[in-house]
């Protein structure tokens, strides 16, 4: 495991100007997760692009923790259906 992808969560709290408690709440409904290294929680920087969404979900709408949650889950479903929804669109181009 390579330390230089990870992000130490206290650093991430100061940055973001939130309460740690903020990340650990994220990661008990599975939407981050947080790894030890050295008994220090580290977030891996593959995580900032998702985790940025979530923090602007909960600084700009006011949402709190389970409804992150819920509009995570709904954003996912609307990514998965405009996926097959574009497979099917190029299955019916060849039908032309």
């Amino acid at each position: 495991m390579n330390v230089e992808n990870f992000i130490a969560l206290e650093k991430m709290s100061a940055h973001y100007q939130l309460e740690v408690s903020f990340f650990s709440n994220l990661q008990e409904i599975d939407l981050l997760e947080i790894v030890l290294i050295e008994e220090v929680p580290h977030i891996h920087v593959d995580s900032l692009s998702d985790l940025e969404k979530m923090i602007r979900l909960y600084n700009e709408l006011e949402l709190n923790v389970e409804g992150i949650d819920i509009v995570w889950n709904l954003l996912q479903k609307i990514n998965d259906l405009e996926t097959e929804l574009q497979v099917v669109k190029n299955r019916l181009r060849l039908y032309e």
